[in-house]
This record gives C-alpha cells, sequence and structure tokens, in this order.
C-alpha cells in the first residue's frame, strides 16, 4: 500500500541534534573508518563499552567478550581508540549522544544489501534519519544533503543511487535499545585522557594495550613540551623563530601533533608531513649528531596512524628529513625502530606503537619499507615451460554455452527424481506449502504431464518436494540438464555455469613456491576478452568488462597439485570458474569476477591472503569444487 503524504529531501541536522542538558538521552558509540566516516557499533556492543566506562573511565574494552567476531579489537578508554591486535592498526572511537525518541533509543535499524546478499546497517545520523521520514510516512526520503546520492523508497523498500540508478533492497528490523543514559554531556565526544592506576596484567594482550596507551600519552606529553619550548623560544629567539606546528586535516577532529609549537632557530631537524588538502606539519625540535643529508621516504613506506596508511594513500603525508649537525639531549635514547615491516622479532604492532611513541617524543625512527607481495616467478624463457606430468595438453578453450539439448525441465526432474504415493505431512522447502497440499505454483506454472499434486523424493539424498515445485526451480535456473537439492545443495548430473568464452594455459616453470622448496610450479593463465552479455548472464545484450586478465594462479607441482589442476580444467570446462557479476573489490557491476572457487595469485608471498605458504589451501579448494559438483570421483584413473 503506498505511503500517504510527499517525500522528502532531509535537511543537514535535522533530527540529529543533541538533546538538552537536563534531558537523558542514548549513547552510541562508533569507529572512523577508512572513508571517513562514523560507524556506529551494535547495541550490545555498547551496552558493554558503557559498563566498562562506569567502572573505570580510563579501562580497556574487549569487544570480543560480546561479539566473536570482534575477537582481534579492544578499546582503550583513555586514547579512545580502538586497537586490531594482530595487526597494530588504531582507529579513533568517540561517544556519540541522540534522542531517546529517535532510531537508536527504539532499537530500530536500517540495513541495505551489499553484494554479498547480506545486510549492512546505516551510519547512525542515516539511520536517524530514515527513521523519521518512515514515521511521517513520506513515500520517499532525499539523502543528497547528508553527501549520499540515494533515494530512499518506502514504499518498494529500495535505495536507488541517482548516477548509475542501481537498486538496492532496503529493511527495517527491530534489535536491542541502545543504552540511555541521564546527566551533563561533555564538551567533547572524546573521553577524557589520564594516568591509569594498578598494576597492568603481563599477557601479550595487555601489553600491546598498554602499548597503545602509552603512545598517547607519549604523544599529549610531547605536546605540552613543544608548547612550553615554544613559548620560550618566542620570548628569546624573535625572528630567529622556526615555523609553528600546524594541525594536519587528513583527520577532521585528530591530530598527532599539538596546534601550536616552536623552538629556537638554529641547526635543527625539520619533518615536514604535507597533506593532499592543505595540511601541513613542521617540526624544528630535534639535533641528530650526523651529517647534513636529505631523506625522502616513498610512498610505499608504511606507516598507521588512528587507522589509516596515511604515507601510501594518493594526496596525503610525504615525510621529508633533513638532519645537521648538533647533539641528542642529554638523557634522550637513539634507538631506531626497524621492526615495523614484521621481520624482526618484535611482534609488528608493538614495533608500530613504538613507532609512533618514539615519533611523537622527539626521537629519531628508522621507518623500514613495507613489503610488497610478489605476485610473479622470475622471468621464464619459453624453453622452459613444460607440460604438467599426467595432464594431457597445456590449452583449454570455451567458446560457447555448452548445455545438453532436448532435455525439458520436466524430463530433467523425471530423470532424477521418485514418485512418493503417500506423501509426508511436512512443508516443501520451494513453495512453502504442505506435501499433503497441491504446489504452490499450480496456475503459475505451465507445465507437461506433471499434476500440482504429485510429490517426489531425489535420489540420492531423499529430500522430498513437490515435483512441480522442482520444475519451477530448475525453470528459474541455468538450464544445463543438473539439479541442485535446495536443502543439501547435492547435485545431480553435471552442473554448469555461465562463464563467458575464454582461454585456459597451463605449464610447469622451473621456479618452487614458498612452503614447496622440492617442487617445481605449477602456473596457469586465464583470459577472457570482454564481450556482450548472453540470455543466460544478468543483463543480456548489455557489454561486461574482463578487468586484470590474464590472470596468473599457481599451484605447486606435487601429486596433489596435479590433482587440483585435474579438477580445475574439469572446472574450466564446465565454465564454473568465473561469471558475470559485481566486483566485490571494485564495486564494478557487469564483469568478470571469481565464482566460489579461490585461486592463488600471489606467488611468491601470502600478504594479500591469495599466495603461499598456506598449508591447507589444497584440501580447502578441493572442498569448493566438491560444492560444485566437481569431486575426485569424477577423475578418470
Amino acid at each position: 500500500m503506498a505511503r500517504p503524504g510527499s517525500g522528502v529531501l532531509v535537511s543537514v541536522g535535522g533530527g540529529l541534534g543533541y538533546p538538552s542538558q537536563s534531558m537523558a538521552r542514548v549513547v552510541v558509540w562508533e569507529w572512523l573508518n577508512e572513508h571517513g566516516r562514523w560507524r556506529p557499533y551494535s547495541a550490545a556492543v555498547c551496552h558493554h563499552i558503557e559498563n566498562i566506562l562506569k567502572g573505570d573511565a580510563r579501562g580497556t574494552v574487549i569487544l570480543g567478550q560480546v561479539d566473536p567476531q570482534l575477537a582481534p579489537y579492544v578499546i582503550d578508554l583513555q586514547s579512545m581508540h580502538q586497537f586490531r591486535q594482530d595487526t597494530g592498526t588504531m582507529r579513533p572511537v568517540q561517544r556519540n549522544f541522540y534522542d531517546p525518541s529517535s532510531a537508536p533509543g527504539k532499537g530500530v535499524v536500517w540495513e541495505w544489501e551489499n553484494d554479498n546478499g547480506s545486510w549492512t546497517p546505516y551510519d547512525m545520523e542515516l539511520c536517524v534519519s530514515i527513521q523519521n521520514a518512515y514515521e511521517k510516512q513520506h513515500p520517499w526520503l532525499d539523502l543528497s544533503s547528508l553527501g549520499f546520492s540515494y533515494l530512499v523508497d518506502f514504499d518498494s523498500m529500495a535505495q536507488t543511487n541517482r548516477q548509475s540508478q542501481r537498486r538496492r533492497r532496503i529493511r527495517r528490523r527491530m534489535d536491542l535499545a541502545y543504552p540511555l543514559i541521564a546527566g551533563s554531556i561533555p564538551k567533547s565526544q572524546s573521553w577524557p585522557v589520564g594516568t591509569s592506576s594498578g598494576t597492568p596484567c603481563s599477557c601479550q594482550q595487555c601489553l600491546l594495550v598498554h602499548s597503545t596507551r602509552a603512545a598517547s600519552n607519549a604523544i599529549l606529553a610531547s605536546q605540552q613540551r613543544r608548547k612550553l619550548y615554544g613559548m620560550a623560544a618566542a620570548a628569546g629567539a624573535g625572528d630567529q623563530m622556526a615555523p609553528a606546528v600546524r594541525q594536519s586535516n587528513t583527520f577532521a577532529g585528530t591530530t598527532l601533533w599539538s596546534s601550536t609549537a616552536a623552538v629556537a632557530g638554529g641547526h635543527h631537524n625539520n619533518i615536514a608531513v604535507g597533506g593532499g588538502r592543505g595540511g601541513k606539519v613542521e617540526m624544528s625540535t630535534l639535533n641528530f649528531p650526523c651529517a647534513p643529508a636529505l631523506i625522502t621516504l616513498p610512498t610505499t613506506h608504511t606507516l598507521t596512524i588512528n587507522g589509516q596508511n596515511n604515507l601510501n594513500r594518493p594526496g596525503t603525508q610525504r615525510i621529508v628529513v633533513s638532519t645537521s649537525r648538533g647533539s641528542i639531549p642529554p638523557g634522550v635514547p637513539a634507538l631506531p625502530v626497524k621492526n615495523l615491516s614484521g621481520s624482526g622479532p618484535v611482534h609488528p604492532a608493538l614495533a608500530g606503537m613504538t613507532g609512533i611513541l618514539m615519533c611523537a617524543a622527539g626521537l629519531p625512527v628508522c621507518l623500514t619499507r613495507a613489503p610488497k607481495p610478489i605476485l610473479h616467478p622470475p622471468p621464464v624463457n619459453k624453453s622452459d615451460l613444460k607440460p604438467v606430468p599426467g595432464v594431457n595438453g597445456i590449452r583449454r578453450k570455451t567458446k560457447k554455452k555448452h548445455l545438453r539439448k532436448g532435455k525439458s525441465p520436466e524430463d530433467v526432474v523425471r530423470r532424477y527424481t521418485e514418485k512418493i504415493k503417500v506423501a509426508p505431512d511436512e512443508d516443501c522447502t520451494i513453495c512453502m506449502e504442505r506435501l499433503v497440499t497441491s504446489s504452490g505454483y499450480e496456475g503459475v506454472l505451465s507445465h507437461k504431464g506433471i499434476k500440482a499434486d504429485l510429490v517426489g523424493k531425489l535420489g540420492k539424498c531423499g529430500h522430498v518436494y513437490h515435483l512441480l515445485c522442482l520444475v519451477a526451480m530448475y525453470s528459474n535456473g541455468n538450464k544445463d540438464g543438473s539439479l541442485q537439492c535446495p536443502t543439501c545443495k547435492a547435485i545431480y548430473g553435471e552442473k554448469t555455469g555461465t562463464q563467458p568464452p575464454g582461454k585456459m594455459e597451463y605449464h610447469v616453470i622451473p621456479h618452487s613456491l614458498p612452503g614447496y622448496p622440492e617442487s617445481k610450479t605449477i602456473r596457469i593463465v586465464y583470459d577472457i576478452p570482454a564481450g556482450i552479455q548472453t540470455t543466460e548472464h544478468p543483463n543480456p545484450g548489455k557489454k561486461f568488462t574482463a578487468r586484470g586478465f590474464p590472470r596468473h594462479c599457481y599451484l605447486p607441482d606435487t601429486e596433489k597439485g596435479r590433482k587440483v589442476l585435474k579438477l580445475l580444467i574439469m572446472a574450466w570446462d564446465r565454465r564454473l570458474i568465473f561469471t558475470i557479476g559485481t566486483s566485490s573489490t571494485t564495486g564494478e557491476s557487469d564483469t568478470v569476477v571469481w565464482n566460489e572457487i579461490h585461486h592463488k595469485t600471489e606467488f611468491g608471498s601470502n600478504l594479500t591472503g591469495h599466495g603461499y605458504p598456506d598449508p591447507n589451501y589444497l584440501d580447502n579448494v578441493l572442498v569448493e569444487m566438491s560444492a560444485q559438483g566437481v569431486g575426485e570421483d569424477n577423475l578418470k584413473d
């Protein structure tokens, strides 16, 4: 039923303001993602954080205690940062406040469907705006004033991108209400930083947490020192004063440097950090005992601050260190940190925190180059390329759709089922009607010789359905002569996919993969050109792109590796390796993407998770192919 009234263009700040100081309000804890958006924690996590906050305002919150998916993360209330223990990444967090009558106060969550078919919650300010419009029975809501080119339609429960016209489903669900508090609202959304009391635990997790605290305390202490030194230098140095430190605007509202500082002129070390938006930090506080030099760190160096890799993002910071003769102040240790890449004995997270700590305290820090993934092997001559032992040929091609002709949906269903005279008193999981009644597709689907009340059992798994429902399911699929049980996913017949035409090559190269030093390597090269989608694809008649081809993949030249290759060749022939859809990496639609069979595309490292060593990969990919109907029982001896 259509909603009455007219649509609304949401105004910035409308309904998002804080309640008066005397009113109660709802607390929502949020973290800053890599796109500069504040993302809300769930209501259960916020209740957990508030409980910890009541007991110790400068304590540590272990998020895994309430949500197992957040096990690597802790929040240090003292520095207001989320810390990932296995990588050392820090992200700012904030404590935000909303009216009790708003969406978080009522436990209302608005979500949109992502490319994986799962649901992602909106930012809280968007959630509040959407709920306000929904309660006022507006038929639609324009989010452009909040920086999003989306139109939310409440009648169809969908959002439309105004630029691409792409539609996504949205939903409104009820959850736990966010915590309600009373009392005065702090002037800042960040909790105050101070010294903690008590003896810290000596476990690895607590050591990582306390290293985060140490970095935060050192940064604040360094800011105060620079303020004092800057005032003294301004009084005694006159026009010799060095340029003041100005806040970098890479992060709005957060900075690792003091907003004002200066030192006396003379021989200094200058560290200049220039941001793409004009933000700049200049430090002139240190003297190093070394010859004059200029060291420029390229963009491949990595330093993670506030959860972002600021040194290898376009338009962010560039660090230049110039040195001149001088002396280190007494009592200041000159200890370079050289373990940021994780190659040394120190945990990379601890090394990263130590680097931030030493940099903030004005100590020299040696940043090592971030490791790059080794995607390809050394060059190989054509004469060194050898056929894979036990595998016929070196190339496979697909030109057009391979279907079993002449089989109607009714014939396919009859082939893999047997009729049941007495139907069990349970639901058909396809139409959700009782099996003792007629199929829900009666009158909807035209059929040949299959009555709506006929019930059949699949031969392998024994699951029971209306035969007409199985015909409807098959007719809505790839129609390749195979049938897949919707309950247990058992495959009947030979399942084929919708992979576009292309070429697959494979050969042995004289190099070894990490973890397989005694074996050579099987290299697979996939090449699919761009083209036009057919009737089996999402948008028939529309062009599709093919990014990143040819794609190189690697297997160890072992007995199990050759077995995997044979099954991958079979999956290629059945057009199951790739499909046309939306890239989960770039978000591009109508492009060639992987189709649920993982490949190793990183030859000499495993920095991306798509390389070696990975002792479980061969077993895992065998399981993935078996789920597609390509199992070891298909191999001929």
